[in-house]
């Protein structure tokens, strides 16, 4: 596996560190309970990062020095593939010859990566984009600055160069073949997974899901018990679209209505201003004692995060697949999501959730308002987003991935 840009030992929800690292570690740990060995490549970013991590048995996360360890912006790390190259090739050449068998590379960065190392390894080369440059400038945020031209050609690159395509829904595979022309016959579809046993309602002996459940958990959290909570978890940048919900909240308060307190659980990520931000424009709407913004925290937390909120809502202007409403459906609680990406496979309309079809504050107050004032449709949504939650799971993902990896082995042989 390659992962250049950032480490699946991160905690996700601020700099670069989001679903990606979450799929690479999950994924992982999944194709090595079913015998694979996994070496996970990526940037060392401290100098007191052990240079070999054994994540647990069969995986092992390798920080391959390049360029300086801290102050490198994800979008400088072009002028440093090389270093990482000569790293990666400097580790395999102290194996046996043929220790590797493929080479899975995640995003563009790592997949120029991949490109050489399989090449000089003769090994299938198998790229997951998990997101794509002219996806993204289609659907950028007011104010968000688009990809560069660099990223574009690169992703057509390592997407001709790959023996195998990974794609999270359909729709992702279907950009693939419109924005980077990749031959059909590549693509496979697998879905992320979710660990069930993290992300779920909560069990019996906890207390189970009801009322008095869901207070004592909203007391261990410090959150209020006496008022709707929305929980926004990820990384506080335009693409994640937290400040529509700030800006829900400034349409609520001006038509009078109840406004529940919106929980972001995330930290900046390309601005390092991006949460002092967001607080400003609480403020400027007259709703600053209706946010509360948490640094990120560890997946067991998370859950129950999720499992004390009313709903938990993702605003994105884009998603491959959805993480964060994956796993929190699985918690049984119901997802409000911008109608893009994944987000339309993961959030089944009107039954695990609600789909809202634009970015407009107004729209997300008042879906937001109506679903708040009607618990009974709250109560029908929390059922059906654990059965929708269900769907997803990372031993499912591995076996369909290992699939992946033999077509790709057979490819990769014929093109000889």
């Amino acid at each position: 596996m390659l992962s250049v840009h950032t480490s699946p030992l991160d905690q996700p929800g601020t700099g670069d560190a989001g679903g990606m690292n979450v799929y690479v570690l999950e994924l992982s740990r999944a194709l090595a309970r079913r015998g694979a060995e996994v070496e996970i490549f990526t940037r060392a970013t401290s100098s007191a990062q052990p240079r070999v991590v054994d994540a647990e048995p069969g995986v092992r996360v390798v920080h391959v020095p390049a360029g300086p360890f801290e102050g490198l912006d994800k979008n400088e790390l072009p002028g440093q593939l090389c270093a990482f190259t000569a790293g990666v090739l400097r580790a395999e050449a102290h194996r046996p010859a043929g220790w590797y068998d493929v080479v899975h590379s995640h995003y563009w960065l790592s997949g120029e990566v991949g490109w050489l190392a399989a090449d000089r390894w003769d090994v299938p080369l198998v790229h997951t984009m998990h997101t794509m440059a002219r996806v993204k400038n289609a659907a950028l945020a007011p104010g968000d600055v688009p990809e560069p031209q660099g990223r574009v050609i690169g992703e057509e690159q390592v997407v001709a160069e790959s023996d195998a395509l990974v794609a999270s829904t359909r729709e992702e595979a279907e950009d693939l073949v419109r924005f980077c022309g990749a031959d059909p016959d590549a693509v496979h579809v697998v879905a992320p997974g979710v660990d069930l046993d993290v992300f779920a309602p909560a069990a019996p002996a906890d207390g189970g899901a009801g009322p008095a459940a869901r207070t004592a958990l909203r007391e261990r959290l410090g959150l209020p018990t006496d008022r709707p909570v929305v929980l926004f978890a990820g990384r506080v940048q335009l693409l994640k679209g937290p400040d529509v919900l700030v800006g829900a909240l400034g349409e609520l308060e001006r038509s009078g209505a109840e406004r529940p307190l919106l929980v972001v659980l995330g930290g900046a990520s390309g601005r390092p201003t991006a949460v002092r931000e967001l607080r400003a424009l609480a403020h400027t709407l007259g709703v600053a004692d209706d946010l509360v913004v948490r640094p990120p925290v560890a997946r067991a937390e998370l859950a129950d995060w999720y499992r004390a909120a009313d709903l938990v809502a993702v605003p994105s202007h884009n998603e491959s697949f959805g993480l964060v409403a994956a796993e929190a459906q699985a918690c049984g609680t119901p997802v409000v999501a911008a109608a893009v990406g994944g987000l339309r496979t993961v959030v089944v309309d009107d039954v695990s959730g609600v789909l809202v079809m634009d970015h407009e504050p107004a729209t997300w107050a008042r879906v937001l308002g109506g679903l708040l004032a009607d618990p009974g449709r709250r109560d029908r949504l929390a059922a059906g987003a654990r059965r929708a939650g269900e769907r997803f799971s990372w031993d499912r993902a591995a076996a369909a991935m290992l699939d992946v990896y033999a077509q790709a082995a057979k490819t990769h042989r014929t093109a000889r």
